[in-house]
């Protein structure tokens, strides 16, 4: 079994998510009492997330480079970006490490296109549903059409995120908003939501609407668990 090194706490309330996926997938694979090989960094958050508001996304990529290389100091053997929107600074971080860094937006396409999806929703924070760096991957590498909420929806998404569930604040009016945002995105087309932010798997679940709903934060992890046992 290979070592998984998580860049986590963007927030903490969704690395929990991770590793709990990572220790259930692994058990699930092998049985018994094994769990997952995990190296595990959190970052304080409200450092990251000043910059973001700033735009200062170059000192964010340095800021995380340098934790991966922690990381990978400490034995990691690939990398586990747990947060959707500093993918944005993927390049960044993928330059200054020597492992292999399993991208968020590929686990999710790739479940994508094993299910046939051409053109799919994207939740997420403001940056992710409006800037290209997410859209374009998608787009570009896997032919995957993006729609995105109009205005007055992303900033309810964004919002949501950020006072709630960051904060670990789950509220059923906030459920229904998304819910509600969901079902717009269908009707524009979209064959299923991407949950592109790791906290929104927290406020909704498959049970909660017959859309298609991919949760980044379980593929993510299951994919960096089929990789941690690839021999």
């Amino acid at each position: 079994m290979r070592t998984i090194g998580v860049l986590g706490g963007m927030s903490w309330e969704s690395t929990q998510s991770y590793y709990q996926a990572l220790n259930e997938g692994v058990n699930q694979a092998l049985g018994g009492l094994h769990s997952a090989s995990v190296v595990l960094i959190s970052v304080d958050f409200a450092k990251i997330e000043a910059l973001q508001r700033a735009g200062d996304w170059t000192r964010a990529g340095e800021l995380l480079a340098e934790a991966a290389r922690r990381l990978e100091r400490a034995g990691a053997d690939c990398l586990l970006l747990a947060t959707n929107t500093m993918h944005k600074v993927a390049p960044a971080i993928e330059a200054a490490i020597g492992i292999p860094l399993l991208h968020i937006a590929d686990a999710t396409a790739e479940r994508c296109q094993a299910q046939g999806i051409t053109r799919v929703g994207l939740l997420g924070t403001r940056f992710t549903m409006e800037q290209a760096f997410y859209k374009a991957r998608l787009q570009e590498r896997y032919g995957i059409d993006v729609v995105v909420p109009d205005e007055a929806a992303r900033e309810s998404v964004h919002r949501i995120i950020f006072e709630e569930l960051c904060r670990g604040e789950i509220k059923e009016a906030s459920r229904a908003r998304y819910l509600e945002i969901i079902a717009t995105l269908e009707a524009r087309g979209a064959q299923a939501v991407i949950l592109g932010c790791t906290e929104i798997a927290l406020l909704v679940d498959q049970s909660h609407t017959t859309v298609t709903l991919f949760d980044t934060t379980a593929l993510h992890a299951a994919k960096a668990v089929a990789w941690s046992l690839k021999t």
